[in-house]
């Protein structure tokens, strides 16, 4: 028997094909489990069913179906429909990818940085549903909940990154130049989510599957160099980031790979014939004379 929640919801909650999966749904044996056993299957239900389709195209008969749960029964855990369980949901992926920015400080920053970015790739991984469901965005869905729940990450992953470098007040340059970072980072995990998805259904097809952008351990070290050259370029302009790149590259171990970076971007930019090119805040060279 339908809750007058669940009546009121029916004539806008039906997705594609939800009419047999609802059918199927109500015809199947259910599964009795615990409270919170069951809560917490339904959200992994629904974050690997909004991961794969924008929230509106997703019912909650949909998400009975794959739950091998009645309609109503969602309804009992989630009393506010498919946006409450879209919220808890996101909530439930967010909650789990902030844990893995937590980092000791001991090691080389550019080391540190590398762990975090293991943690958050294996993450992306193991819960792929979660991270394109949190993410991806773009939907009817979303409200200013759910882009809380989203800055909630980015804000724990900034503050671990501020943490690591020693900085108690970060001036607008680094503010914009660590933001920045974060979004790259994002944009590449869910670009090798992709390149993931496609290869074992090319692999499944019989076809070869491409390089794409790499294994998780060639982005890791790739994010890591572009971390420092981005510092580098803001460190060009503000002498806060030029303070914290410089202390950062000296507390590198000779095998750092911020260090290594460094060192190759001076060899690129002093090939053979290329003449340095001083800017405005460069520093005079050590010939033993005095500046004028």
């Amino acid at each position: 028997m339908s809750t007058p929640a669940d009546a009121a919801a029916t004539p806008t909650d039906a997705g594609p094909g939800s009419g047999e999966r609802a059918q199927r749904a109500r015809r199947g044996p259910y599964r009795r489990l615990p409270v919170q056993q069951r809560r917490e299957q339904l959200i992994a239900v629904a974050l690997e069913l909004f991961s794969r389709h924008a929230p509106e195209e997703v019912s909650l008969d949909d998400v009975a179906a794959a739950a091998e749960a009645s309609r109503p029964l969602v309804y009992r855990y989630f009393p506010g429909g498919k946006q409450q369980l879209y919220e808890a949901a996101l909530r439930s992926a967010a909650e789990e990818l902030a844990s893995r920015f937590v980092e000791p400080t001991r090691g080389t920053p550019a080391e540190r940085l590398g762990h975090v970015l293991d943690r958050y790739f294996t993450f992306v991984g193991e819960y792929a549903a979660g991270y394109g469901a949190l993410l991806r965005g773009g939907s009817a869905a979303e409200n200013e909940r759910t882009t809380a729940i989203v800055d909630e990450v980015r804000r724990a992953a900034y503050n671990s990154i501020v943490e690591q470098l020693g900085v108690e007040q970060p001036g607008p340059r680094l503010n914009l130049m660590i933001r920045s970072w974060i979004s790259v980072v994002e944009v590449s995990a869910l670009t090798w989510l992709d390149d993931s998805r496609r290869g074992a259904a090319d692999r499944g097809a019989g076809n070869a599957a491409g390089a794409g952008v790499g294994t998780a351990a060639e982005l890791r070290d790739w994010l890591v160099d572009e971390f420092v050259v981005m510092f580098a370029g803001a460190a060009l302009h503000d002498p806060q980031c030029d303070r914290v790149l410089r202390r950062m590259i000296t507390h590198s171990a000779d095998d750092g790979l911020g260090l290594r970076l460094a060192s190759r971007i001076g060899r690129l930019l002093l090939a053979p014939g290329a003449e340095p090119r001083p800017g405005p805040e460069s520093e005079p060279e050590a010939t033993g004379e005095s500046p004028d």
